[in-house]
């Protein structure tokens, strides 16, 4: 050994002698003074709420630290051996201090001139849990101390299970079991050597090694990782060989799924009311009842409507303006810069314009590609192009558009838009809701429309007024005038009111099916005032509708209620499970950290403790709906989806302010509402079949697509007379075959209540 070396030796021997005297100078007096460690026997570290679909996928977390705990036995080898390899090589040999290692890191410092430390998994969990991170003699020494009282009360197993769920490793992960989650997408147990190699690197700077943000230094240090693995023979030299080659695939997503946002957001509200502020803290994993393939399905569909919808609207303008640089190298970086404060909208892109006439539109993106948009792409945005149009609304260059490009890849300028809706689907005979899609974009919109939206229903609410009407007698077959109705002032009390049927016709006598599938107006009012509001009320009851919603008024025949979204799913989930109310639930199964099952739903038996209408009746409605989804404003349904097993009832409210689509087939409800949160009008000529229907039918389409054809089989107690279905006791004359004639525009005197619903109406 030369003279330098030997000085090296006696420098470092020196240097652990003086650290020996010093930790025996404290040891009598702050040994006795340390904290209790024998908490860590009984770790339970904050875990953030997780929220599951039914399939198991992971749709959304809450709290500060993204934690996975996994007892010791349930963490891999490889990655156990991958953290020991580059952290603490020698940590079953040691008692908490290794000296050769420090011995060997003080001699790497003096001869390659950089810092290598000598800490162990034990001295680092000291750290973590009890010490500041002050860099002191004093500190040091309490850490050594630390280190042999935890050594002296846990097992060594149990303190690399501490260390490998507390450790923190970047982007809000906690444990190596979350950051395998985070950074490659999967469970623990499925990483491969290269995958452990990569996460354990990154203790020592997760700022520094994080593939996400830093890949190839990243890469750098798991490739020195593998090596030191092969060296302690965790790897053989072939493991060792395919560990270094493989290409590994970082995921750059959100946790979130598209889409989920909503629905996951009301299980966490439910779950606060239950658990309290601690519910981040306290790991409870939450299992839903969406599928998550439905719920993107939904999503989408819902957006694909409403952006269809935002194309016909008048353009608002840009987003903003900004300054270009005349340099075009510069270019690039303000563009860059611009957009950083317009992010993506799910499919909608930001982009800046760089030149922009009538006929072509050039956009420079994100990412410094530039786009030319021209021909029906810029249909959406003409007003904004117009030579001597409104300077507000002008696309010019530097203006901050959005663009959406179609399946073929073809570009659209586009805007985000400000007409919301709401998508909800459940099992009727369960209750289990399987998608909720709450409006357009959660993060810029949390308002949840399925939930929280009280709406105008209109004629989407006219069967359970038609279910009333069955238990007095009426058929599918009874014939009821669809002529004009004027109520003037001495009617209503004040002003004049004359109901319209939306397309502005008059069919004249009618049978009661005919006139659902059509969506008469007028029959409806002549149909409940035969029925009597307030036993139309009392009726609507047995769905789930509140009276003090529903006045007893005749216009309630027109849906001049409220309702939300989700009260429309439970309530015609009635009529698709043979007539029981069954509630909806979200929730299906709450588990705590340590598997301990808190919560489990149970479906519920339909049996005549839950029964709301008869199964006669239920079954005639259903008919009565397969109608309008065959023949009437909904026919478009059976016509696309090419099945039989429909049912639905499209709605336009007064003024065309709300659109929707009720409809289920017997195994899924599924309801669609189109509207502004302020009110106001969509267009004289959109329509719940126009607006609604196609978002209900892209949804089915994927949710039916492996749902074998089941039509509603008949129960007991009907009879079918020349295609027509009746209760046994209302078969021929027995039951209302027609009302009786009126006056032309005379209709029966209202009463004092009816009056003030005319002129209710009259005002909206």
């Amino acid at each position: 050994m030369s003279r330098i070396a030997l000085r090296l030796v006696a420098l470092v021997l020196a240097a652990l002698l003086a650290l020996l005297m010093g930790l025996a100078l404290v040891l009598a007096t702050a040994y006795p003074n340390l904290p209790d460690v024998s908490g860590l026997s009984d770790y339970r570290p904050h875990q953030p709420l997780r929220i599951w679909s039914a399939e198991g996928r992971l749709l959304a977390e809450f709290g500060e630290e993204r934690r996975q705990y996994r007892p010791i036995d349930a963490i891999p080898k490889v990655m156990q051996d991958a953290v020991l390899a580059i952290e603490d090589a020698r940590f079953y040999e040691h008692g908490g201090i290794d000296y050769l290692g420090i011995v060997r890191a003080g001699l790497a410092n003096l001869a390659e001139s950089r810092s290598q430390g000598a800490s162990t998994i034990t001295m680092q969990v000291a750290r973590n849990f009890y010490l500041s991170s002050e860099k002191t003699l004093a500190r040091k020494i309490y850490e050594i101390l630390l280190a042999l009282r935890i050594e002296s009360t846990l097992s060594k197993r149990k303190i690399l299970e501490v260390y490998m769920n507390q450790i923190f490793l970047g982007h809000r992960a906690y444990g190596f079991a979350a950051a395998s989650e985070v950074y490659f997408g999967k469970p623990l147990e499925k990483l491969s050597a290269a995958e452990a190699a990569m996460l354990a690197g990154l203790p020592k700077a997760p700022s520094a090694y994080n593939p996400i943000a830093n890949p190839k230094r990243a890469r750098i240090r798991q490739q020195y990782i593998l090596d030191r693995m092969l060296e302690n023979g965790f790897l053989s030299a072939e493991q060792h060989k395919a560990a270094k080659a493989e290409e590994l695939q970082i995921r750059r997503n959100k946790v979130a799924q598209s889409g989920s946002d909503y629905a996951a957001e009301a299980a966490r509200q439910l779950l606060l009311a239950r658990y309290g502020n601690d519910l981040y803290s306290r790991g409870l994993n939450v299992t839903l009842s969406v599928r998550a393939d439905e719920q993107e399905v939904a999503y989408k569909a819902l957006r694909k409507g409403l952006l269809e919808y935002e194309r016909r609207q008048f353009y608002r303008g840009p987003e903003a303006h900004v300054d270009l640089p005349a340099d075009n190298q510069k270019l690039d970086a303000r563009v860059a810069e611009a957009l950083a404060d317009h992010p993506p909208n799910g499919e909608l892109l930001a982009a800046v314009v760089l030149e922009a006439s009538p006929r072509k539109v050039v956009v420079m993106m994100q990412g410094g590609e530039s786009v030319s948009i021209a021909g029906a792409g810029l249909k959406p945005v003409a007003s904004g192009l117009a030579e001597r149009g409104d300077p507000k609304i002008q696309i010019r260059r530097g203006a901050v558009v959005r663009v959406v490009a179609d399946a073929k890849g073809e570009w659209t300028l586009t805007q985000t838009p400000e007409v919301e809706g709401a998508l909800v689907a459940l099992d009727p005979r369960t209750g289990a809701v399987r998608a909720m899609v709450g409006g357009f974009d959660f993060n810029k919109n949390k308002f949840n429309h399925v939930t929280q939206a009280w709406r105008q229903p209109g004629s989407s609410f006219k069967p359970f007024i038609y279910s009333a009407a069955l238990e007095k007698g009426f058929t599918g077959a009874t014939i009821v005038n669809d002529a004009p109705l004027f109520f003037d002032a001495g009617t209503t009390g004040s002003q004049a009111w004359e109901p319209k049927n939306y397309d502005g016709t008059y069919d004249g006598p009618m049978s009661l099916r005919r006139a659902l599938a059509k969506s008469k107006n007028m029959v409806s009012i002549r149909v409940l005032r035969s029925v009597g509001a307030r036993e139309a009320q009392d009726w609507i009851g047995r769905f789930g509708f509140a009276a003090e919603k529903h006045p007893a008024y005749l216009t309630m025949a027109l849906g001049a209620g409220s309702v939300t979204p989700l009260q429309m799913a439970e309530g015609y989930s009635v009529f698709a499970n043979g007539g029981h109310r069954v509630g909806s639930s979200l929730i299906q199964k709450v588990v705590d950290d340590k598997g301990q099952l808190l919560f489990e739903a149970r479906a519920p038996a339909l049996d005549e403790s839950n029964r709301a209408v008869d199964a006669r009746n239920a079954f005639l409605m259903s008919s009565l709906l397969q109608e309008v989804t065959r023949s009437g404003t909904a026919a478009r349904a059976q016509g696309t989806l090419k099945r039989p097993d429909l049912y639905g009832k499209t709605g336009t409210t007064n003024d065309s302010m709300d659109a929707w689509f009720a409809g289920y087939q017997p195994s899924l409800v599924t309801v669609v509402w189109v509207g502004y949160d302020q009110p106001r009008k969509l267009g004289s000529r959109e329509t719940g079949g126009g607006l609604a229907l196609p978002i209900w039918i892209d949804f089915m389409q994927f949710a039916l697509r492996s749902t074998a054809v089941a039509e509603i089989a008949p129960p007991e107690g009907v009879v079918q007379i020349g295609g027509e279905w009746y209760f046994d006791e209302f078969v021929g004359d027995r039951g209302v075959s027609g009302l009786e004639p009126e006056e032309p525009n005379s209709p029966p005197p209202a009463n004092a209540e009816e009056k003030k619903g005319i002129l209710d109406l009259f005002k909206q």
